[in-house]
């Protein structure tokens, strides 16, 4: 159970769940190196021949993000981690299978690939490549319309101290976001030697600095444990000054947990309360910083892929992987948008879509181009009942929607003339009522269509034209009477003759 736990959780317990190892080598050997190129020799393992052919699921609720693991296994030697001993040493799948699988997922429709390993960093280390010659040949397969996008998992310092330059490089591209999850665990030198992370608190700044220098609008998450063994007060005050010099907009916080038979297990502990207390005061801080605050009137572009929890919200990322909820339709989905920002939260930002972006070649554009009218969006509308422009390359139902046919200050759909003052006015709020109005409209349509068939049967004497509430109420008043009429007899009640 414990080695399951692990292949759970995962270094420090603060990686997304999508972060994991693929289910394809669960049951490894973890004293044996795994060879993911190679021909597998593992009898648990016998039946699988293409370690990339069952990778892990896409993110739930989306159709539009797939997870691609870039190698398996770990090179380090954490002293709190369990990770070496169920996963086994680093095995790196080869550029070639892992370009070819991202030319098979964009012609898919995918629009978001995250790169995922225990520690991206290190990849081709074992089958003498780098991380930066992988990520240009995958960036070389993308749409050049920035239509699918590439995430990079979780690098630990050391690795990509060595790719540091080329790694900013690839964050500048247009088809990556321009975000990385670098965790540091701890601001003190004495506990990342304890926990044996092979870095330094200075060079974990330096590889924040030097992107943050290199890459416009950079955003990096990071992890911290609290509570670690032999972690002291001053140990913790400068893990907190770390935290609030950067004021980063993610880390993901965790409360140290001794796993059996690792190193960290055996050395002394910080008493519980302190480590709640610490992690309490750590959390507080964290939760204190505004990092969206200056967002607020921006115009970004987002990427939409998946509903938010509410069901009202479609969400969506900017290039720095901050995420913009946007009340959009369903229709939205797998596309991009220039988005105004509205409002800002601690943990997401609101927006409303100004224009939306045709893609090229793109299975979801092609989609968009037969959404009906009613299912458009007006936040770039100036249309009266279309989310469309008055131009048909910028509109929103797509290029084909309007046939080219569109007039100056007529809707590209419609061809209604639409004053200027409404063109202006178009909110969320306004659309869903002339939704409202079209689906109330269309039913006295079909009613109408049916009229003649109705009088017919109302000259038969059926019940046609009645609606599903009145059939309801007066089956119920017959069941009634009828149950009135048996109690009667069965009571030997008589009805008196007139006689």
């Amino acid at each position: 159970m414990e080695d399951i736990e692990d292949l759970l959780i995962g270094s420090g317990g603060g990686a997304p769940p999508g972060f994991r190892l693929p289910i394809n080598t669960v049951g490894m050997n973890p004293k044996k190196k795994p060879n993911p190129n190679g021909r597998n020799t593992n009898k648990k393992l016998s039946q699988i021949q293409d370690p990339l052919a069952p990778l892990s699921p896409k993110v739930p609720g989306t159709q539009f993000v797939e997870i691609l693991p870039i190698n398996v296994g770990c090179l380090g030697a954490c002293t709190y981690c369990k990770t070496k001993h169920a996963r086994g040493h680093l095995g790196s799948y080869t550029v070639d299978s892992l370009v070819g699988r991202v030319k098979s997922v964009v012609a898919d429709g995918v629009k978001e690939i995250w790169l995922s390993s225990e520690d991206t960093g290190a990849y081709g280390r074992d089958i003498g490549v780098n991380l930066p010659i992988l990520l240009n040949a995958i960036v070389a397969e993308l749409p050049s319309d920035a239509s699918t996008m590439l995430r990079i998992g979780m690098t630990n310092p050391p690795f990509i101290l060595e790719h540091l330059k080329e790694i900013a490089e690839v964050l500048r591209h247009p088809c990556v976001y321009s975000f990385l999850h670098v965790p540091v665990q701890s601001g003190s030198d004495a506990v990342l030697t304890a926990m044996n992370r092979e870095y330094t608190v200075s060079e974990f700044k330096t590889v924040v600095d030097t992107l943050t220098e290199l890459v416009p609008g950079m955003q990096i998450a990071t992890d911290i444990i609290c509570g670690f063994p032999g972690e002291t007060d001053e140990d913790f005050t400068q893990t907190l000054s770390l935290i609030k010099e950067y004021k980063f907009s993610q880390v993901h916080i965790s409360q140290f947990y001794p796993r059996p038979g690792t190193p960290a297990a055996r050395m002394k502990k910080v008493p519980s309360t302190v480590v709640k207390k610490r992690s309490r005061e750590l959390t507080s801080a964290f939760e204190a910083f505004a990092p969206y605050v200056g967002m607020e009137g921006r115009v970004e572009r987002i990427w939409i892929t998946d509903i938010a929890t509410d069901g009202i919200h479609l969400v969506g990322h900017t290039k720095g992987y901050v995420q913009v909820l946007v009340a959009a339709p369903e229709s939205m989905l797998g596309t991009s948008a220039i988005a105004k920002i509205t409002s800002v939260g601690r943990w997401s930002v609101f927006g409303e879509v100004i224009e939306t972006i045709p893609h090229i070649n793109d299975k979801t554009a092609s989609t968009n181009e037969t959404r009906s009218q009613e299912n458009c969006f007006p936040g770039a509308n100036n249309c009266e009942t279309c989310a469309c422009s008055t131009e048909p390359e910028t509109c929103a139902c797509g290029p084909g929607s309007c046939g080219g046919q569109a007039t100056p200050g007529e809707c590209a759909v419609t061809k209604n003339a639409v004053p200027l003052e409404d063109r202006n006015n178009r909110t969320l709020l306004g659309w869903l009522l002339r939704k409202r109005k079209n689906q109330v409209e269309k039913r006295v349509e079909n009613e109408i269509g049916l009229g003649s068939q109705k009088k017919q049967e109302q000259a038969q004497g059926r019940l046609g034209e009645w609606g599903v509430v009145d059939r309801a109420l007066l089956g119920g008043m017959l069941v009634s009477f009828l149950t009135i009429v048996t109690l009667l007899v069965h009571l030997g009640f008589r009805i008196p003759s007139s006689n």
